[in-house]
């Protein structure tokens, strides 16, 4: 029996895998990957020598449901016929509910909703109970996904807006790089160059928004002098609605994320 079991060798497992390897929380003997293409699995092992890199679930003290939601419930099902322990899923729309119907009764389940930018160890994850799941089991989670980022605790109720606000937010803010790059091409600027810039200063103000010592609203002030460009651009944006639009797109990922959990 190992102490830790991925199932789906995918970006989100690998990136969990090589943290928790990083910050020494286990050994490669310790855990075992479960991934169905060998392709993949002949990646792994390449990457994580010691690791075993397999195709079936086995015993494990505990497990990471890593696959797509369309596929975890069956998942769940043959990995704790398999003896996989504590389940731990990171997918998304799939109710603890769901999973415990198909599992042996008292089973620890706990779900997740981390988001991407765990692939770089910089990940925000929200983590919540289910019914036989205990203070250690909740301090274990907290444990394996602080390898890739923060981690909150949250009960199941708030996890679609957890999965609109940080799960989808990585692609808001995307996006608006996207757009002040194409918008630094259009003032005349090399594309190179205005990415950049726009990706540097996306990185530098939110280094600034982690330090904590000032609200968004008050870095906002302190670079918007009066009658200065920065007001005139904030101005656009606050014409052109940004602000209602990330209200709104927050609203329609959450609705949605009530969708699919339906």
């Amino acid at each position: 029996m190992v102490e830790l079991q991925i199932l789906g060798g995918g970006k989100m497992g690998e990136a969990l895998l090589g943290g928790l390897l990083a910050a020494g929380w286990c050994t490669p003997g310790a855990v075992r990957v479960v991934e169905a293409s060998q392709l993949r699995r002949d990646e792994l092992t390449a990457q994580f020598p010691g690791v075993e890199i397999t195709a079936l679930p086995g015993a494990a003290t505990s497990t990471i449901l890593a696959v797509k939601p369309g596929e975890i419930v069956a998942v769940a099902a043959a990995t704790n016929k398999a003896g996989g322990g504590r389940l731990l899923s990171i997918a998304a729309g799939v109710r603890i509910a769901e999973l415990e119907a198909v599992l042996s009764p008292g089973t620890v389940v706990i779900r997740a909703m981390p988001n991407t930018p765990a692939l770089v160890g910089q990940g925000v994850s929200a983590i919540a109970p289910g019914a036989a799941a205990t203070e250690e089991d909740l301090a274990w989670a907290a444990e394996v996904l602080g390898a890739v980022g923060v981690v909150e605790r949250v009960s199941e109720a708030q996890l679609d807006a957890v999965t609109a606000v940080s799960g989808s937010g990585p692609a808001y803010v995307f996006l608006i790089a996207e757009a002040m790059i194409e918008a630094g091409v259009l003032a005349g600027l090399p594309r190179p160059l205005s990415e950049t810039l726009a990706i540097q200063t996306l990185v530098g103000a939110s280094a600034l928004l982690a330090v904590g010592e000032h609200s968004p609203a008050e870095l906002r002030a302190m670079v918007t002098s009066p009658g200065g460009t920065t007001a005139a651009g904030v101005r656009e944006l606050e014409r052109g609605g940004v602000r209602s639009a990330i209200l709104d797109a927050v609203m329609a990922a959450r609705d949605r994320s009530e969708e699919l959990g339906a």
